[in-house]
């Protein structure tokens, strides 16, 4: 019989895999793989320390399936697993809806000022920011104020996107694509990455999705940073590393752009001594626009039903 082993990090549903020729164990992502579960032919993973991935990659030898619940099994795959024999799916889907409201917060922030309101209200003595209230002028150009007739660019046009569009589309927006291949993904014009020096010069808001590679690394860098109008936000919820964040800093603090409201870092959790810190004009977030996948079940069973089949996974690497 397969052996499955699931992590204690989150609360998974087991009833929902039963009925499989599975034996179904738990396990604590943060110590080293009991003996008695070590020739486990499956691996459910989240949140687990890199100390547990690297010693499940030495001595776990029966492994023949992970299954990450993470969108981008960074950790995974950067443990040692042989991949030649190791099949790793991640967890794409499980955090669409959670990222897509959590980007949609930042850009309400981003044009609505919240994060500026909450710094007068936290002075001692508290200031009334009247300069935010009041009449006030509709959607003036060359301002990002409002997401009713914004221009807002999605770099890395997957999932996600194509859930967040719909909300964005409801308040007024103008939902704009871009990935490695152009075309038309759920209504939306998907262009590109050539077509960026001129998307950006007409962009409100650039929205960040894209994943942590070699061939996303900085590449929102000085240059393109120099496309985008002096009141465009950018929001990135997808991998830290796919923004230069001393290039960033350098639009922010010299009038490039308009602000910045990040969800993650090329280091996490950001160290004290980064510069985006003092910056007034971005709103940092800890990295909890997902971290609460939902329908994990779901996609476990679903693979598991394929593995034993021998049909293919769904979400291969």
């Amino acid at each position: 019989m397969v052996k499955l082993l699931y992590p204690t990090s989150l609360t998974l549903d087991t009833a929902e895999l039963e009925g499989f020729s599975v034996s179904l164990h738990a396990y604590d992502v943060k110590q080293p793989i009991p003996e008695d579960l070590i020739d486990a032919e499956v691996l459910i993973t989240w949140c687990n320390t890199p100390d547990n991935l690297s010693d499940a990659a030495k001595r776990m030898k029966n492994l023949k399936w992970i299954q990450s619940l993470a969108a981008g099994p960074n950790d995974v795959l950067n443990a040692g697993f042989d991949a030649k024999a190791i099949t790793v799916t991640t967890g794409s889907g499980l955090h669409d809806h959670t990222v897509a409201e959590h980007t949609l917060g930042l850009l309400l922030l981003a044009a609505r000022k919240f994060h500026e309101m909450r710094d007068h209200q936290t002075k001692s003595p508290p200031e009334w920011p009247a300069h935010l209230g009041g009449p006030q002028p509709d959607r003036p150009k060359g301002s990002f104020t409002s997401l009713r007739g914004a221009n807002v660019v999605i770099w890395g046009f997957g999932n996600i996107a194509k859930t967040l569009t719909p909300s964005l589309r409801l308040l007024g927006a103008n939902v704009t694509g871009v990935a490695t291949r152009k075309g038309v993904r759920d209504g939306v014009e998907v262009y590109a990455e050539d077509e960026l020096p001129r998307l950006l010069p007409e962009t409100d808001a650039l929205v960040m999705i894209l994943p942590g590679s070699e061939a996303t690394k900085n590449a929102l860098d000085a240059e393109r940073l120099k496309l985008l109008p002096s009141h465009a936000w950018v929001v990135n919820v997808g991998r830290g590393t796919s923004v230069d964040e001393d290039a960033l800093y350098d639009a922010l603090v010299g009038g490039g752009i308009g602000g910045a409201a990040l969800d993650v870092f090329v280091k996490e959790p950001l160290p004290t001594e980064s510069k985006l810190w003092g910056c007034r004009n971005c709103f940092v977030s800890p990295h909890a626009a997902g971290g609460r996948p939902q329908g994990a079940e779901r996609l476990v069973a679903e693979n598991l039903r394929r593995f034993l089949a021998g049909q293919e996974l769904k979400n291969v690497i």
